[in-house]
């Protein structure tokens, strides 16, 4: 029976962030017309711009919006769609909603409904799997849950074993256990959690692997009966079940076991009925062998290096799939070329066990997308990480002929990477590409976790060239500044020069930057490209420096070097090739006074905590006299007077919070 249909004209994608542009734009590719759906928070998201319609579908929360069967099939209907795309998470693998969509009349761009719930319990998948020739970890999956029967089980498996909710998902509902004595308590806990988390306490054992690499098979099916796999990718570097880095190939798979491997996730397709895609994982074990573990019904986040290697696009083959054609290729027909390695870029911070950040983008600095490099981003500068939502910025993407040139492709495009608003990973995934583990390819799934204190870049003190560099960029980004005004215009000017010139001789100019809450004053002559730079670590002649998009190369003390430079308002960031050094250098703390020599005030210069109070009322002062400490951004700044004078008010008093531009400090009229 020809079941194949005419492509669709309209889809309706719902879905949110990176995944819903991805799908939108090889929509556009094919001529198939968008309609995005957003909640309350994301109604100026990327996603709703660029689709060719957007509606909106509910409030800010998950539960109010992107979890809503009834609004988003209404939001289709309305919008005369043929099919709905879930892309991956909210409603992406909810078999009701599948159900629901094709009761509707419409398209499911996905699996069906029965391949979603015979994966839906762990127990029934590794039964299911197990009946069709796929290897599962041994265990026990069946229906007496008496602790004692429980207990007798786990001594027939062996130790260690883990006991897992056999209804659970994200890591929840999961303990090791590594003797009988530790048995009973953690079958107990186990069972707690599940309940909590799941609504049923049922619960099934596993042989435990130790030191597991997690390798997952891309797999396709179609509605003629074939299923075929495009090849490995192994995600074997995770935080708490969490994936990090995944790359295809894996460094770690022989060609007679990568065969093996895909015939098993091709028998898993089969043993279903797969159609479309889906990604069947494996834990693998030191000496090769390999386990079932779950299958993943929907697109994944890391389905972009399988595309590099192919050069396919994998969203195509699930509309063309779910439109009733057969797959485009036969298993001998997929070819996979070089090595592509992606990281996910999120905005948390490691140093506060990678809690999750929230903000608005002032600067969002990606690298330039080329046939190496690829972006999959859902937010540009100028938009807001919200705290309803996973907290992903973009994923890189990189590819090239062997995985040696990916890491150095990967390298290069995380070094192009600058964030300011929220605080990012970025560093995090700069320590985790180089580290020893990741490059040899012998990190396992729980590395990580244990040894994360490795992969923390350390907050030491600056290299004192990358300080250098760091004041050279001040510097030269001032004199570009300087040089943009009308008067600029005559290149004779002597105006024109930013170089601190004065009658009685060449002056100075002064660069305050900090780094772990230390300040650190470098002290400049020259001009153009030469300078002296003084600081407390000696001094630095400079020749031949210049910055020009974003990369300054100077000789310092006759050595030439280049390095990566991000500026933003308040901030300087230099990559030397291997570090990435941040100092703070917030301009309002460049001077040592918050107001100018004929003021009557003493101002704020940003938000902050008064620390020391010097100011007294009716007390003479005279200009530069300090007044009070602020601490801001980590720092303590003196604050000094404007001008001699007596004191007429103080406004504030050690401890207080202090808002930009708040009145500190009053003087009496000169009069």
């Amino acid at each position: 029976m020809n079941t194949t249909r005419r492509m669709f004209r309209r889809i309706l994608v719902a879905n949110r962030g990176e995944i819903a542009c991805r799908i939108i734009r090889t929509c556009r590719r094919l001529g198939i017309e968008t309609v995005a759906v957003y909640s309350q928070a994301d109604a100026a998201a990327q996603h709703a711009r660029l689709a060719d319609r957007a509606l909106p579908i509910g409030g800010p929360r998950p539960q109010d919006s992107y979890l809503r069967q009834e609004a988003i099939l209404a939001a289709a209907q309305a919008s005369a769609a043929e099919a709905i795309h879930p892309g991956y998470g909210f409603l992406s693998e909810n078999a009701d909603f599948a159900e629901a969509v094709e009761r509707a009349g419409l398209v499911f761009i996905g699996p069906r409904a029965a391949s979603m719930r015979a994966m839906g319990s762990k127990a029934g998948a590794k039964d299911r799997m197990a009946a069709h020739g796929v290897p599962v970890v041994p265990g026990y999956t069946g229906e007496d849950q008496d602790p004692r029967h429980l207990a007798r089980e786990a001594a027939r498996i062996g130790f260690p074993l883990m006991i897992k909710a056999a209804h659970g998902g994200g890591g929840k509902g999961m303990r090791i256990v590594r003797d009988a004595d530790a048995f009973a308590a953690a079958l107990e806990s186990c069972q707690r959690e599940s309940k909590s988390a799941f609504g049923r306490d049922r619960v099934l054992l596993e042989r435990y692997v130790e030191t597991p690499r997690h390798i997952e098979f891309q797999i396709f099916g179609d509605a003629h009966g074939q299923v075929i796999h495009l090849g490995e990718r192994e995600c074997s570097a995770q935080r708490r079940y969490q994936k990090v880095l995944e790359e295809t190939p894996s460094p770690f798979l022989t060609p007679e076991l990568r065969a093996r491997m895909g015939a098993a996730a091709v028998a898993a397709g089969h043993a279903l009925d797969y159609v479309n895609a889906g990604t069947v994982e494996f834990i693998v074990g030191p000496q090769g062998d390999f386990h079932f573990m779950e299958i993943n019904t929907r697109l994944q986040v890391e389905h972009p290096v399988t595309e590099m290697v192919t050069g396919l696009d994998l969203v195509e083959w699930q509309l063309r799939v779910a439109a009733g054609e057969p797959l485009p290729l036969a298993q001998e027909q997929v070819r996979s070329r070089g090595h592509a390695i992606e990281l996910r870029l999120y905005a948390e911070d490691p140093a506060q066990g990678f809690l999750p950040g929230s903000g608005r983008l002032e600067r969002l600095e990606l690298p330039s997308p080329s046939p190496h490099v690829r972006i999959d981003a859902g937010v540009i500068a100028g938009d807001a990480v919200t705290i309803f939502y996973d907290p992903m910025i973009a994923k890189l993407i990189v590819h090239d002929d062997d995985r040696a040139r990916a890491l150095a492709r990967m390298r290069e495009a995380l070094a192009a990477c600058a964030i300011a608003g929220p605080k990012s990973n970025i560093a995090f995934l700069e320590a985790l590409i180089r580290h020893p583990a990741v490059v040899e390819g012998r990190i396992d799934s729980s590395y990580l976790d244990r040894h994360l204190d490795e992969f923390l870049p350390a907050d030491a003190a600056p290299d004192p060239r990358a300080h250098a560099a760091a004041a050279l960029a001040v510097l030269l980004d001032d004199e570009a500044r300087a040089a943009r005004p009308a008067i600029a215009a005559d290149p004779h000017s002597p105006w024109r020069a930013a170089d601190a010139w004065r009658l009685d001789g060449q002056g100075e100019r002064r660069v305050l930057l900090a780094h772990g809450g230390q300040r650190h004053l470098t002290s400049a002559s020259g001009s153009s490209g030469r300078y002296l730079l003084r600081n407390a670590a000696g001094c630095v002649e400079v020749t031949d420096a210049r910055l020009v998009e974003g990369w300054l190369s100077a000789a310092l003390d006759g050595v030439m070097q280049r390095w990566r430079i991000h500026l933003h308002a308040d901030r300087v960031e230099v990559h030397d090739g291997s570090r990435r050094h941040a100092f703070e250098h917030p301009s309002a703390l460049a001077t040592t006074s918050a107001a100018t020599a004929d003021s009557d005030r003493v101002l704020a210069p940003m938000p902050g905590r008064i620390v020391l109070v010097r100011a007294r009322i009716g007390a003479v002062v005279a200009a530069g006299d300090e007044l009070l400490v602020m601490e801001a951004m980590k720092m303590e700044l003196a604050l000094k007077a404007p001008r001699a004078g007596t004191i007429a008010a103080v406004g504030i008093d050690v401890g207080d919070f202090v808002e930009a531009d708040a009145m500190l400090v009053r003087f009496a009229d000169a009069s």
